[in-house]
């Protein structure tokens, strides 16, 4: 089967790629990402490098109307995004340099299992509503640290590192759901910013592209907001890692048929 060119996705498609991807951040406060680049792979032609490139432009506003959305409600912790987001934003500039020098079938599967861990490791929490960091030491330490895995993901992946900051402020740092994801939002501006500098730099990122993606899931964010609102935890948790695990899927049939 004939391949479609990356500049030839029509203004709709992109449109409903960023609206699907849109409510799916504001739902679970992640960039889009995760579901931005398989979109992009399957219905606008792009190759892994650049779905993850152009994902990570239309990351940049979608994460900060998601984040104002989320401030009207439980909040976001201002504390710990300054602790992540020095590191996030290095880890954004390693990554987005090794995505341009791993070969595409490495990041395709390297994709495939970070998808698939997250979906784990989600199915498993329980969120509490409510619930704050409690700081220390080790837990600053460990804010930092897990600021430089969410960079490289964001920066390698094109996902804003979200599918990795929510379960770790979760299950590691004790936030509840909601200001986990308000608060990877907030983290999430600056590391897609930053990457995708250095994108566009190397000339990686469809502009066309991009521009209507990031525009609609944008205005699509604030209603996947109020459904985060409206879901229990528990619910929120497993149609999170449903969706994780139906992207996995996707992208690893899809590498399957083309090898």
């Amino acid at each position: 089967m004939r391949r479609r060119r990356s500049g030839s996705a029509t203004p709709i498609v992109l449109l409903g790629i960023g609206a699907v991807a849109g409510v799916f951040a504001g739902t679970f406060g992640v960039g889009g990402g995760i579901l931005m680049v398989p979109l992009l792979l399957a219905f606008a032609g792009m190759d892994q490098r650049r779905a993850s490139a152009t994902s990570l432009l239309a990351i940049v506003p979608t994460s900060l109307v998601g984040c104002v959305g989320y401030l009207f409600g439980e909040g976001v912790d201002v504390l710990a995004a300054a602790l992540v987001t020095p590191g996030a934003i290095a880890g954004a500039l390693l990554g987005t340099a090794l995505l341009r020098r791993l070969p595409l079938r490495v990041l395709t599967w390297a994709f495939v299992a970070v998808l698939l861990l997250v979906a784990l490791r989600t199915a498993l929490l329980v969120p509490e509503r409510g619930a704050d960091v409690e700081y220390d030491a080790l837990t600053i330490g460990g804010l930092v640290l897990l600021g430089l895995v969410m960079g490289v993901a964001s920066g390698l992946f094109g996902i804003g590192g979200g599918a990795i900051a929510v379960p770790a402020f979760v299950a590691v740092f004790g936030m509840s759901d909601l200001l986990a994801k308000g608060t990877s939002l907030l983290v999430m501006l600056p590391t897609a910013l930053s990457g995708s500098v250095r994108n566009v730099r190397a000339a990686l990122v469809d502009w066309r592209a991009g521009s209507i993606v990031g525009v609609a899931a944008t205005l699509a964010s604030l209603p996947g907001v109020a459904i985060a609102h409206l879901l229990p935890p528990r619910v929120a948790s497993i149609l999170f890692a449903l969706l994780l695990v139906a992207s996995a899927a996707q992208l690893a049939v899809r590498e399957l048929r083309r090898r």
